[in-house]
């Protein structure tokens, strides 16, 4: 019986590598990875424009080794071709160590690393989203020219929607987040499409 533990153990381990949704890669800065993540100097105006450049938006993401809500947005959401492909299409997503020392320009043009920036801006959780406007703006941080943030982790719908919104310009018109929410869900219970989550 032993001897059939070991092979059916490590079946199961290759099995599980290949399924979506049970496992993400984590780096040697213990954060979970996304190989579609751009790796920047983390200067915020530079990347608003590199972003911009492709057509994109650029969206921050605040993280930190251990974080079981970091793990769930990968794994769960973040594997999802349709939350993931739609990210991919309308944004380009540079992930930040909320207690890392990589160097961070803001749009002020002060130096700071990645935890003094989340201290600056007033980010406490993980994960932690910031999006950008389309242009940079001038004498500002990047908290103050968001045009969004969304703390925490939410199921897919919740999580898709923002960036649609954003995508939308949401931000710029009468319907606020919670309302375009409601209304997308209502729409898809229409169309069957709740049971997917």
């Amino acid at each position: 019986m032993r001897s059939l533990t070991v092979p059916i153990t490590a079946l199961c381990l290759v099995i599980a590598s290949c399924l979506p949704g049970l496992a993400a890669t984590v780096g040697e800065d213990g954060l979970h990875k996304q190989d579609w993540f751009t790796i920047t100097f983390k200067d915020m105006a530079e990347d608003i424009q590199t972003a911009a450049d492709e057509g994109k938006r650029l969206v921050i993401v605040f993280e930190q080794r251990g974080c079981i809500y970091c793990r769930q947005m990968h794994e769960r959401i973040l594997s999802d071709p349709e939350v993931a492909d739609y990210i991919k299409d309308h944004f380009m997503v540079v992930q930040y160590n909320m207690f890392g020392d990589e160097e961070v320009i803001d749009l002020d043009g002060e130096e700071l690393t990645e935890k003094t920036a989340a201290r600056k801006w007033g980010y406490v959780f993980t994960p932690t989203l910031v999006f950008l406007p389309e242009d940079v703006p001038a004498d500002t941080t990047a908290a103050k020219a968001a045009v969004a943030t969304m703390p925490g982790s939410f199921g897919k719908w919740t999580f898709l929607n923002m960036f649609r919104w954003v995508q939308e310009k949401g931000y710029e018109g009468d319907e606020h987040f919670q309302k375009y929410h409601a209304r997308i869900i209502n729409e898809l219970r229409e169309q069957g499409r709740l049971a997917e989550d």
